[in-house]
């Protein structure tokens, strides 16, 4: 087990990670992958008394984030962050005409990642994906991917565990249908709220 008894783990990012989580409730999950892992590492090990929070936010992107980190992220003394972030930075381009370059989304990665290291919380970072469905998000690629490398060469100096969800999510989709695992291409199913818990859970359990 990667955590120990008593830690504090955050879960932070955009829509996928809120899930619909009450604001008025600080200790509030959400319905979707959060709820699924902390659910999990509780049932399973109740005796270790870790305790969860989401402040995932619905349509942020990452510079969103940095202009919220000290009030949702070190205010609350995290041991671990757990970060998916950057679908929103790709999506707004194309929906929006509101681009985010991969150059300053790798500069608010870094102030991210550099932030929660130096307040002594270890990194999660979970891979923002989309699937190709339906057939507007084919295109996305030329976008996400310089993002993706960016964040993984940042996961690389910063983080303690790095999850390829875009991988993943493809490989899903070879055995079932893309909608199976996200309707909409971007926000997953229960299913595939499933498959980025389960992803989470083979990391953190060594």
């Amino acid at each position: 087990m990667l955590f120990k008894e008593g830690q504090t783990i955050l879960f932070q990012g955009d829509s996928v990670t809120d899930c619909g989580r009450i604001r008025e409730d600080p200790s509030d999950l959400g319905h979707g992958y959060p709820m699924m892992i902390a659910s999990r590492l509780t049932a399973e090990y109740p005796y270790m008394n870790l305790r969860f929070f989401n402040r995932g936010n619905s349509g942020d992107r990452s510079g969103d984030l940095v202009s919220r980190w000290q009030t949702d992220c070190l205010d609350l003394k995290p041991d671990w962050v757990s970060i998916m972030i950057g679908i929103n930075d790709t999506w707004r381009r194309y929906d929006r005409n509101d681009p985010t370059s991969a150059e300053q989304y790798g500069e608010n990665i870094r102030l991210l990642f550099q932030q929660t290291q130096a307040a002594g919380a270890k990194l999660i970072v979970i891979e923002p994906f989309y699937l190709p469905y339906p057939d507007d998000r084919k295109s996305w690629h030329m976008d996400l991917n310089p993002k993706v490398e960016i964040l993984r060469d940042l996961a690389t100096l910063y983080a303690t565990r790095y999850i390829p969800m875009g991988g993943i999510m493809r490989a899903a989709s070879l055995l079932q249908p893309y909608a199976v695992w996200a309707a909409d291409g971007v926000h997953p199913t229960q299913a595939g709220h499933a498959l980025i818990a389960k992803a989470f859970m083979d990391t953190v359990i060594q």
